[in-house]
């Protein structure tokens, strides 16, 4: 199938686009949508840019205008490759920042003013450094959804589908697991590690395995419960469940799958089973079915990130167009932050 983003023409954008999402978008939204793309995809080229679009996207948006798509660990590894003179992220803020410090010599812009992170807005760069000094010598895990100043503090940096290997890797008896807590204690979970929140503080000489966590939460994966799985099991007998590690540990644990946005991508591509739920930002499902039309993805999600949502086509374009929302990171905090993500990119 010809790739949405080589079509040479709106009404060539506009046929392609309507056969990959004819039961996702309405025809009239998708023409409209399709002007929009085309001249993206025409200034892009222009331009020398590269469009990266983060699995939470819109369906019209991620199906059109991106050239890489995929969760925080791949999109990092093609930002840190990119020879394009732009990099255009179609995600959120901290997802700009890690390209941005990753290519320093490049312009990196955000489809959008502001575009944050509830998750990234939990912790600051003076709550770690009080973390190290109340446990000197304790290595420092942070989940790449933070920003600049923060990875700034941080030993290695981490995401959803790495974080049980980096933190199996490292080989501490204790490790400072931030911001998230629910992906944590699922760490924690599969690691064999004590949960210990930032308040309690280590008991005796703090040696047993133990993993210091903070208390933030994401905004959209918070929000599912183990009732969500049983009411769906009882219509849907046959439903396989798939929660993202950001999910409470109850309803990872009461779901059949658990895994980064990339892998539940790949898990539904190969699984022999016919419908799924996923317990996460639900425009993905709308991308998954896209791309599987021989497998249903259950329609009960009505969880949208709100700062995802802020990405939209109109805003992409002008941003191409005028250069817009560009990152900037103070070159000390880029440098430290750096080494976070290179450690983490290593240990991958």
């Amino acid at each position: 199938m010809k790739r949405i983003q080589d079509a040479t023409s709106v009404n060539e954008t506009f046929i392609l686009l309507k056969e990959r999402l004819r039961n996702t978008v309405p025809e009239a939204e998708l023409y409209y949508k399709a002007e929009l793309a085309y001249e993206i995809n025409r200034i892009k080229k222009e331009k020398n840019a590269v469009i990266l679009g983060h699995n939470y996207m819109e369906p019209a948006l991620y199906h059109s205008i991106p050239d890489h798509v995929g969760d925080s660990l791949g999109l990092s590894r093609i930002s840190a490759e990119s020879r394009a003179d732009r990099i255009v992220f179609c995600g959120v803020r901290f997802m700009a920042e890690t390209a941005k410090i990753l290519n320093p010599d490049r312009m990196v812009l955000l489809p959008a003013r502001v575009a944050g992170c509830s998750l990234a807005a939990s912790i600051t760069a003076e709550d770690v450094r009080n973390l190290k000094a109340r446990y000197p010598g304790v290595p420092v895990v942070t989940y790449i959804n933070t920003y600049a100043d923060v990875k700034a503090e941080t030993d290695v940096c981490c995401t959803s589908s790495n974080a049980v290997d980096i933190v199996n890797k490292l080989d501490e008896d204790v490790v400072i697991c931030l911001p998230d807590e629910f992906l944590a204690r699922n760490v924690a979970r599969e690691t064999g590690k004590k949960v210990i929140m930032k308040s309690d503080g280590l008991n005796g000489n703090g040696k047993e395995d133990s993993m210091i966590v903070w208390d933030g939460k994401c905004e959209v994966h918070e929000k599912f419960t183990v009732s969500d799985i049983e009411s769906v099991r009882r219509q849907f007998p046959d439903t396989v469940v798939m929660a993202h590690p950001e999910c409470p540990p109850e309803v990872v644990e009461a779901s059949d799958y658990s895994g980064s946005t990339t892998a539940m991508v790949d898990f539904v591509a190969s699984s022999e089973s016919k419908r799924f739920l996923l317990l996460t930002e639900c425009s993905m499902s709308d991308n998954i079915q896209a791309e599987n039309p021989d497998k249903e993805m259950l329609g009960l999600c009505s969880v949208r990130c709100p700062h995802m949502n802020e990405i939209t086509l109109e805003d992409t374009l002008v941003c191409l167009q005028e250069d817009k929302y560009q990152i900037e990171i103070e070159e000390s905090i880029r440098l430290k932050a750096k080494k976070s993500l290179d450690r983490m990119l290593e240990m991958s």
